[in-house]
């Protein structure tokens, strides 16, 4: 009987032990199962087909990114230029078929080629210049920016209906670029897994001198490591471009750190030598999971952040107790091993299904909310303009008993389609949207149009696509009343620089524009020097303390928001409302400060809280099936210390 209990005992003990190593050597997969579990049991609107199959999309760009930058990690190394060559590559694409006739099998060839190029630089810097891969590629980042950005003058440049294919779907169901991870991944996998380059990855990273005394030619090695990255972020660039429908110079910035992150929760090593192409695709859909989930929860554009930091710490918390535990290495693996793995990702599968049926009940019948939901996606929420938006139309949804999700884009049009298909699977019954460029938001706002789910237009317009009304003010006009503003407190005559906005969106391009047509009534003002801040106040702050190095004697300044302004106000010190005059643009309550001060000597106001507030009520009525009007202007109004008192935004 004894015996009996202690082999009982022993048999448990054994069970518990291997769940607990099944789970110690899978930590990724085991987390992206968890996530999986929780989301479809915390929001009805997740376990759908067609949110499913948004998550493969979202995940893909930053799948393939990752699969290219797997190879550089596996070897020890890191490429922070991935995003960056992605952009590049697709400009070169679109530029070349666009601008300049050549066929598009040659402008695709020329985009993979730029990959290839890139990353054969950052292989030449690294192992003949002796440069550590962090500064090669850090360098790259920015040179690939820059020419991104040379290259189509700062502007998107749309995209051959050919290559735009691959934002579309096979069969109307299946996404293609969900079909370029898979390929892409396989083939990494095969690279990693049965190739000579692969098992050098791993000999490299795993100790370096030893691979070059075992006659590994370790040099050449790296050239091709660094040239596959390129071809897999020359990849990504043009998947992503397509889904956009025009190559945005500004595009997947941030995305390397993405890539890295998903590395490494794949169970990677930064210090090499371990890694595979599975744990990575698992990687990125932990991260697409959690930002659609918590689109889906209305969850906090801020808050989204810090959870995605957390789970991402945890994630390789979780891997470092897997291999202080002893378990499996995430290197090459033997055939059993293999096997074994093979039957641990079909038992996942298994397991996943069952939990999530069974959670699947939980929505089962329950009652929606009585209230109508509006989804409203922002271009960013790092900058008081919006933010003002925002609260005007939060305000009016509180008002009218409207349940409102707030998206924050982040400048990143490709963010914001993802939200946007959050938005169009889930069950909202009217989106917002305040793009981050008019041409990129296109495809989204179709699905949208397609869906039957109405679309209204804030602050800026949607090309190629039809949306039931524009809430805005005219950034054409408001740039042309600036100049007029300047003009007339200078008497028609001096020298004044100007602050653009952020290079490649439509907002910085249109009050540019504006600037422009209304300086050709002042021939007398001269402007000594255009440049770019980013409608940041620090950068506005930088941008102006070096331009009055080289134009000490300027008389106007132009910025195309606000905070710019106020970053050039500080520059200036003393010199601000006194014998230099600055004009800013959005009438933010920290420029009506400055206004009121008098170092501010105007702002072309917009009233973005009104702007806020018209867009969930045209929304709301759009929702209920009522008659909206095609275009609801918002008067600017230009904003002194003589009419300050008066304005309420």
């Amino acid at each position: 009987m004894a015996t009996d209990t202690l082999k009982s005992t022993s048999s448990a003990d054994s069970a518990t032990g291997g769940l607990r190593r099944l789970l110690l050597d899978n930590g990724a997969l085991t987390a992206l199962i968890v996530l999986v579990i929780a989301m479809s049991a915390l929001s009805g609107d997740f376990l759908t087909t067609d949110n499913l199959l948004n998550v493969g999309v979202q995940a893909a760009v930053t799948a393939i990114l990752a699969f290219g930058v797997t190879f550089v990690i596996v070897s020890a190394g890191i490429d922070l230029s991935v995003g960056s060559v992605a952009a590049l590559s697709a400009t070169v694409l679109a530029w070349s078929a666009t601008s300049h006739g050549v066929p598009v099998l040659i402008a695709v060839l020329l985009a993979v080629v730029t990959g290839i190029a890139a990353g054969l630089v950052n292989g030449f810097l690294i192992a003949y210049g002796k440069l550590p891969p962090f500064i090669a590629t850090l360098a790259m980042l920015s040179v690939a920016r820059g020419l991104s950005l040379v290259i189509s003058e700062g502007s998107p440049i749309a995209f051959p209906d050919s290559v735009s294919h691959l934002g579309d779907t096979l069969g109307g169901w299946l996404p293609v670029p969900v079909l370029v991870m898979v390929v892409t991944g396989l083939l990494a996998a095969f690279v990693l897994a049965r190739t000579y380059i692969g098992r050098s990855m791993y000999a490299i990273g795993g100790n370096e001198e030893a691979a070059r005394l075992s006659g590994l030619r370790v040099k050449k090695q790296k050239l091709a490591i660094y040239a596959m990255s390129g071809v897999f972020a020359a990849v990504a660039g043009v998947v992503l471009a397509a889904r956009l429908s025009s190559a945005q110079p500004q595009a997947a910035d941030g995305y390397e750190l993405d890539a890295i992150a998903a590395v490494v929760i794949g169970g990677a090593s930064l210090a090499g030598g371990t890694g595979k192409a599975s744990g990575t695709l698992i990687g990125a859909l932990i991260l697409a999971v959690l930002r659609n989930g918590l689109n889906l929860l209305n969850v906090s554009a801020f808050w989204q952040q810090v959870v995605i930091g957390v789970v991402i710490a945890l994630a390789v918390l979780l891997d470092t107790l897997r291999r202080k535990a002893g378990a499996t290495p995430v290197a090459g693996a033997s055939q059993g091993g293999k096997g074994r793995q093979a039957a641990t990702y079909g038992l996942a599968a298994v397991v996943t299904v069952a939990i999530v049926g069974a959670t699947s009940f939980l929505h089962n019948g329950s009652s929606s909310t009585a209230n109508p939901k509006v989804g409203l996606s922002l271009s960013t929420l790092n900058n008081p303009f919006f933010v003002q938006i925002r609260s005007g139309a939060q305000a009016e949804a509180e008002k009218l008993g409207v349940d409102l999700t707030v998206t924050d884009a982040q400048n990143d049009a490709s963010q914001q389609a993802n939200q946007l298909q959050n938005f169009t699977s889930s069950s909202l019954g009217a989106i917002i949207v305040n793009p981050v460029d008019s041409d990129a938001a296109s495809n989204s706002v179709k699905a949208a149009d397609k869906a039957k789910i109405p679309v209204i237009a804030v602050d800026r317009g949607v090309n190629k696509a039809s949306v039931d009304a524009l809430v805005a003010s005219d950034n054409v006009a408001g740039g042309e009343l600036a100049a007029k503003s300047i003009g007339e407190k200078l008497g028609g005559k001096g020298k004044i620089v100007i602050l653009q906005g952020q290079a490649g969106t439509s907002a910085a391009r249109e009050r540019a524009e504006g600037f422009a047509q209304g300086l050709k009534a002042y021939p007398g003002i001269q402007v000594v020097a255009q440049q770019p801040a980013d409608f940041d106040r620090t950068k506005g702050l930088d941008v102006m303390s070096n331009l009055l190095q080289a134009h000490p004697d300027v008389q106007g300044v132009i910025a195309a928001n606000d905070e710019m302004a106020l970053g050039a106000i500080k520059a200036l010190g003393s010199k601000a409302g006194t014998s230099v005059s600055v004009v800013g643009f959005d009438g933010t309550p920290d420029g009506l400060n400055a206004v009121k001060d008098g170092t501010l000597y105007a702002s072309v106001a917009q009233q973005p809280s009104q702007l806020g507030k018209i867009a969930v009520d045209n929304a709301l009525k759009a929702l209920e099936g009522k008659k909206v009007e095609e275009t609801i202007k918002v008067p600017v109004k230009v904003v002194t210390k003589e009419n300050v008192a008066g304005f309420t935004g």
